[in-house]
């Protein structure tokens, strides 16, 4: 897959970008998740559950994404735990995987898996991050996948509007002071 810099980078001179175009990339002791591969996401654990999810409050998601919550599951291979939350379908109303890499470009590759470059739009919310989003197109929900140096935020929605998507990733990055 390719991938350019340029399309996530703030261009400022003093963003993320260009910590990944040095060529002394800071690199930091592996965290769990780490071991797995940058297209690892969420297992659909949790319909029917009552799992809670350690940095989302339940009634807030709901809330946001506009759909009641049935169950709740965490993955516990990520750190922090990936959330999934649960409607009536078979499939998650949100999943929220939030992974620390161990290098910039490590997490830049997750938010391209996410949200590839070609495909989806700009995402530079909150301040600081950068990354891509898409609305759903009727077969599959919105995403919104953001990195920030070695850190990414990736947000799945069974809804068609990436804005709900969006919330869900700033709430995250908020209520973990990322």
């Amino acid at each position: 897959m390719a991938f350019s810099l340029s399309a996530c980078g703030d261009n400022s001179g003093n963003g993320p970008a260009d910590s990944a175009t040095s060529s002394t990339e800071r690199t930091v002791d592996p965290v769990k998740g780490t071991e797995l591969p940058i297209e690892a996401t969420p297992e659909k654990v949790g319909q029917g559950g009552q799992e809670v999810c350690p940095y989302l409050d339940g009634d807030w998601l709901q809330n946001t994404n506009g759909q009641r919550l049935t169950g709740t599951g965490t993955d516990e291979r990520f750190d922090p735990p990936a959330c999934v939350f649960w409607s009536y379908e078979d499939y998650p109303q949100v999943t929220v995987m939030v992974r620390h890499m161990r290098t910039n470009s490590d997490a830049i590759a997750v938010v391209d898996h996410a949200a590839p470059i070609d495909s989806t739009l700009k995402a530079l919310e909150p301040k600081g991050w950068s990354g891509g989003r898409r609305g759903g197109d009727g077969k599959t929900g919105a995403v919104y996948a953001v990195w920030k140096d070695e850190t990414a935020v990736v947000v799945t929605t069974a809804q068609e509007q990436s804005v709900k998507a969006q919330k869900i990733a700033e709430e995250t990055i908020k209520n973990l002071k990322l």
